[in-house]
């Protein structure tokens, strides 16, 4: 019988994260360099809360559009607390969650330490995988 698979089948592990004092330039050098959209952040050797680029280039457009200065480090608009899962959690209730609340991302954690993410990246890779297993590519031309 084939089962729901726990967040860890699906996650990206060992997910680069940036500290509370990191800059903003330091989050986006980091997301330019891998290729990411979100950053898991640490407050010392806890985590906090997740930045997504949308947050990084929000604050950057107000710093522009604004003759006061702006924020400069990461823990100035990582306000919002991450939606953090253990990593046996399994991957219905997480999208569940996520779809119901809007998110962009789930934290995994394993006895509270960081071990990995799970994106809205990662459940369209999953799902697309799973079409794929479930209605394999035939070579004619059915749907013509």
């Amino acid at each position: 019988m084939k089962r729901i698979p726990p967040i860890k089948s699906v996650m990206t592990p060992f997910p680069y994260s940036v500290g509370r004092d990191d800059s903003l330039e330091t989050a986006r050098a980091m997301m330019a360099e891998h290729g990411i959209r979100h950053l898991p952040v640490i407050d010392g050797d806890k985590l906090a809360s997740v930045i997504g680029q949308r947050e990084i280039d929000l604050a950057q457009e107000a710093r522009s559009a604004s003759s006061l200065p702006g924020p400069e480090r990461v823990g100035d608009i990582a306000l919002r607390g991450a939606y953090v899962v253990e990593l046996t959690e399994p991957l219905d209730v997480v999208l569940s969650h996520m779809a119901d609340d809007l998110l962009d991302c789930a934290v995994v954690v394993k006895d509270g330490k960081l071990v990995g993410i799970f994106t809205t990246t990662d459940a369209c890779r999953t799902f697309g995988t799973l079409l794929r297993e479930l209605f394999p590519r035939g070579g004619g031309d059915e749907a013509a």
